[in-house]
């Protein structure tokens, strides 16, 4: 199996963003739209964050039932999707992958540093942080 780096999380990221646009039903056309798209990366990258992207999209309801009662200041249906989708693939690194945290944190604020707003990025890592310490499962 592909280890999970930046460019397979930032991969994942796109393809979730894809899905929560209303693709969810095409996983065809996600998967497609990152190969000949600007998506970072060899070609076992872009296929680990695709295959990630799906799995976490299959959880997307638990996560936001973390997510939720953390953010009570944005709900989930009011954030950048950029930032829910950067919270939805946390949640499942840390919660369901047991990705180490220094890791998927660091990554989940480089990517929002990357493509999201001036504020995403401390925003993504306050929420982050908060399922880490627990206090969210």
């Amino acid at each position: 199996m592909t280890q999970i780096n930046r460019a397979a999380r930032t991969c994942a990221v796109q393809a979730l963003f894809q899905f929560d646009c209303g693709r969810s039903g095409d996983p065809d056309a996600v998967r497609a739209a990152l190969d000949r798209g600007e998506s970072p990366g060899s070609s076992e990258d872009r296929q680990a964050g695709f295959d990630l992207a799906v799995k976490v999209w299959s959880r997307i309801d638990d996560a936001d039932a973390v997510i939720a009662p953390l953010s009570t200041e944005w709900p989930t249906q009011r954030q950048p999707r950029i930032d829910r989708n950067l919270l939805r693939l946390g949640w499942y690194e840390l919660k369901v992958d047991g990705v180490p945290a220094g890791i998927c944190i660091n990554d989940a604020v480089e990517i929002a540093k990357e493509f999201a707003s001036e504020k995403s990025a401390s925003f993504v890592n306050a929420i982050l942080d908060q399922i880490n310490r627990g206090g969210a499962q």
